[in-house]
């Protein structure tokens, strides 16, 4: 199928774009964002992909306001132009590639609608090709970018409207692609084994007022790294200023540490310190960060029960949802993955941004046994 990026010097293979290069099931593209003012009295979290082979688009919109997370859903069979991003009343813009996009869901059933634009305040981090999965396959393989920015706009939902102001409300833009495992899987072939199954994954977008701060980390069961990515970016006033896709200001880290304090009888993080050494001179920078509150990543789809990403639900289908955080379980599988929304401390600035944690599985050096429990 021909698409607009046809007529562009771009091709990686002798088929047209939309085509990808790979024929497993679990290919994607995904787009998912993240906003909060910085009084951090509310937050909302917005995610949307194409599963080319699947035939399918999927989004979700969930917001946390007074102690409630609100979650719109939906999903929609795949046609058209993949680049346009449209499901149902929902659809994403990308106004300026890599500096802005804007999103919008439009009154519809659930009530729930927004209007709202994101615009970089950082350049781009390439987070470097990634693979996990057991040693019969690999099950996710995968590349994606970050970018630190501003929101302005307003979300709609249970009948009250929220207004967002570009001056005080910050977040987080992850552009990912590649192979992912999906909701349901393939369930040919031997089930792996339960150290293959364990998962250590932070990630820490953290927005101070003059940089930011970004840190990711997949380590194994006996915590040995297997990916991380970090840097410390400069900050712009204005798409104008931004100096092209990726920031040379940006100092690039490596050697990822971590002291994580979990709260009583859960794997769930209460505070952290996080550090790592610049590449250019070695310096170390640490940085202490405190929970205010937890975003389930399932209000956006992930290990979700019922809309898990790429899951068929008809030709269109779309769902309104609500919890209350004081109830949630945090022993249930499809709570363990999570933005922790948090207060940031490096050196004598203070910030906000997430810290977000999947951690299933058994892990030594935190003396993690079992698989969601705190211990076997």
């Amino acid at each position: 199928m021909l698409s607009r990026f046809d007529d562009y010097p771009i091709h990686q293979t002798p088929d047209p774009i939309a085509t990808p290069a790979s024929s497993d099931n679990d290919v994607y593209e995904r787009y998912w964002f993240n906003g909060y003012p910085t009084d951090a009295n509310r937050f909302f979290g917005i995610g949307t992909a194409y599963y080319p082979h699947l035939g399918i688009r999927d989004c979700g919109l969930s917001v946390i306001v007074d102690g409630v997370q609100h979650a719109f859903h939906a999903s929609c069979r795949a046609e058209g132009d993949p680049a346009d991003q449209q499901v149902g009343p929902f659809r994403l813009e990308v106004l300026k590639p890599m500096k802005s996009c804007q999103v919008v869901l439009e009154p519809n059933e659930t009530g729930f609608a927004c209007d709202l634009t994101f615009e970089g305040r950082t350049g781009n981090v390439e987070e470097p090709r990634h693979h996990w999965g057991s040693a019969i396959r690999r099950t996710m393989d995968t590349t994606r970018f970050t970018q630190m920015g501003r929101w302005s706009g307003w979300i709609d939902v249970d009948g009250r409207r929220l207004e967002f102001d570009s001056a005080t409300t910050r977040g987080t833009k992850d552009r990912s692609w590649g192979i992912r495992p999906l909701a349901g899987g393939d369930p040919r072939g031997a089930p792996a084994s339960q150290a293959r199954n364990s998962l250590f994954f932070l990630w820490a977008p953290l927005n101070f007022d003059d940089l930011c701060f970004h840190y990711q980390l997949f380590e194994d069961a006996q915590g040995r790294p297997l990916s991380s990515v970090g840097a410390l970016m400069p900050t712009y006033n204005t798409l104008t200023d931004l100096p092209g896709i990726e920031d040379p200001a940006t100092r690039h880290m490596r050697s990822h540490e971590h002291r994580l304090e979990f709260e009583e009888g859960s794997r769930m993080v209460r505070s952290a310190n996080l550090a790592f050494s610049a590449v250019d001179d070695g310096s170390r920078h640490e940085v202490r960060l405190e929970k205010l509150f937890t975003f389930r990543m399932k209000g956006i789809g992930y290990h979700h029960p019922e809309w898990g990403h790429g899951a068929w639900k008809g030709e269109l289908a779309m769902d309104g949802e609500r919890w209350d955080l004081a109830e949630v379980d945090d022993q249930a599988f499809e709570n363990q993955h999570c933005q922790h929304v948090v207060r940031a401390t490096l050196g004598d600035r203070v910030g906000l941004g997430v810290l977000e944690q999947l951690v299933v599985g058994p892990y030594l050096p935190y003396g993690l046994e079992g698989f969601v429990g705190r211990t076997g």
